[in-house]
């Protein structure tokens, strides 16, 4: 018995779809599996592993290039993890600056529906705010 899987099994053990997978194959995140004689792919467990971090870094928010750095030294265990530091707080810098506008966001969004008072369409907020953007109290959202 093999411990190869197939590309379907991988995807369902890595969270990872398979168009998915082959995508990650030809940009280079995942080597190229074996093939059997029939030219269908096998994974073996270390690639489904890998799967599932790139999933995983993803759903975090890393760009591609920041997960191949990763991959980079995840593959190089001994050496220092500046560089992974480095790459999480960049990260963490672009996270929080989107909070700061989805607070922004939410602000607004709370001061055109506060200042409505659900009258008339030519008296309302919501509309006169969309209509202009310079009425926005914040310029960035």
């Amino acid at each position: 018995m093999s411990d190869q899987i197939s590309i379907g099994e991988a995807a369902r053990r890595s969270g990872v779809k398979v168009p998915t997978i082959r995508y990650y194959e030809q940009i280079g995140l995942l080597p190229a599996p074996e093939r059997t004689e029939g030219n269908r792919r096998n994974y073996r467990k270390d690639e489904v592993q890998r799967l599932a971090f790139i999933r995983h870094s993803r759903e975090l928010g890393f760009e591609i290039d920041a997960i191949k750095t990763l991959l980079v030294l995840q593959d190089n265990p001994n050496q220092s993890c500046a560089t992974a530091d480095h790459i999480a707080k960049d990260r963490l810098r672009d996270v929080e600056q989107r909070i700061r506008s989805l607070n922004a966001l939410k602000l607004e969004l709370e001061t055109m529906v506060e200042e409505c008072s659900h009258g008339r369409v030519k008296e309302c907020r919501v509309i006169e705010t969309l209509a202009h953007h310079d009425q926005c109290i914040h310029g960035h959202h």
